[in-house]
């Protein structure tokens, strides 16, 4: 009994432990800066149209989370002040300062954002993880002991781990969903993959290389089936480490090239939290010591100079 017992326990530990690993507390840094600074570029090139929404107010048809807090219709005065909030408070999150007021009024600012805009019948699961992210960032206190750059911060925090393994778990999840998605509109039928979605929609986003491949369908299947099969398995990459977890972004950093080039369908809200897996807590300190050991070579080319002339001045 009591082995079990223990044995359940060690279950229970090493599944929180999953998914509260001890990260050091610059990823954390150097997403805020990337996510709150890609918010800004999102507003004004991808979400761009909650703003005109305002001045539309009838032809606002508000999704599930909309109607669950019963939010107010857009209207040019509310939409308005969501555009310099965000804008303001993303600049300071982005700047790693007072980063948990500026997470906990973006998150939400941010979220009724995307419902405005994407009110028009259309939602973009490309923004799942994004907006988990903004979510789950002001959840990690800052190191108030901290000395130098938060970029270089080292301190490993549960809540850290926390917080990333949630957008790693978005990221994943927008593939995977995705591959479910695909199923059930199929009546849960294996037929999506050897359908003609991708000739039907290169004729509906006509470009040059989609074109070209018009001409020879077969790659067009194998492409669907390696994109199913990527997205099934993408939990995968959850358990993968070090190289091999490269490997994996890699192939669905690729996978979203390829739709860019053949459909100019580009995904980045998505691909800018793959970020989550990436350790950018070693940025600092890989420039710290590319810089350190330049300034020892420099030390030593300058002392063997001094050693030259020295010995040619006795010479002479």
């Amino acid at each position: 009994m009591s082995a079990t017992v223990e044995q359940r326990t060690g279950r229970g530990t090493a599944i929180a432990n999953w998914f509260t690993p001890k990260i050091a507390l610059a990823r954390i840094a150097w997403l805020r800066t990337v996510l709150y600074l890609f918010v800004i570029l999102d507003m004004h090139a991808f979400v761009r149209d909650t703003r005109l929404k305002g001045e539309h107010p009838g032809l606002y048809q508000p999704l599930f989370l909309a109607r669950l807090f019963d939010l107010p219709k857009p209207s040019v005065a509310n939409t308005t002040t969501l555009y310099v909030v965000l804008i303001v408070f993303c600049l300071i999150g982005a700047s790693n300062r007072l980063p948990r007021l500026a997470g906990w009024i973006v998150a939400p600012a941010f979220t009724w954002w995307v419902l405005i805009g994407m009110s028009d019948g259309k939602v973009d699961h490309d923004h799942l993880a994004l907006v988990v992210a903004l979510w789950v960032l002001p959840t990690v206190a800052p190191n108030k002991a901290r000395t130098g750059s938060v970029y270089a911060d080292q301190t490993t925090s549960e809540a850290a781990g926390w917080a990333i393994r949630c957008v790693q778990i978005s990221v994943i999840s927008t593939y995977f969903l995705s591959a479910v998605a695909k199923l059930r509109s199929a009546g849960w039928a294996l037929t999506w993959p050897g359908s003609a979605i991708l000739t039907w929609a290169i004729v509906r986003r006509p470009h040059p290389v989609g074109e070209w491949l018009l001409h020879h369908p077969w790659m067009l299947h194998v492409m669907q089936w390696v994109g199913f099969i990527g997205e099934v398995l993408s939990p995968v990459v959850l358990w993968l480490k070090g190289r091999w977890q490269l490997l994996g972004a890699l192939f669905f950093i690729g996978f979203h090239v390829a739709n860019t080039a053949i459909l100019l369908i580009h995904f980045l809200p998505t691909v800018v939290c793959w970020l989550a897996f990436a350790p950018l807590e070693r940025i600092v300190p890989w420039f710290r010591r590319r810089r350190s050991s330049a300034g020892d070579a420099g030390q030593t080319e300058d002392q063997t100079e001094s050693r030259r002339q020295t010995q040619q001045q006795a010479g002479a």
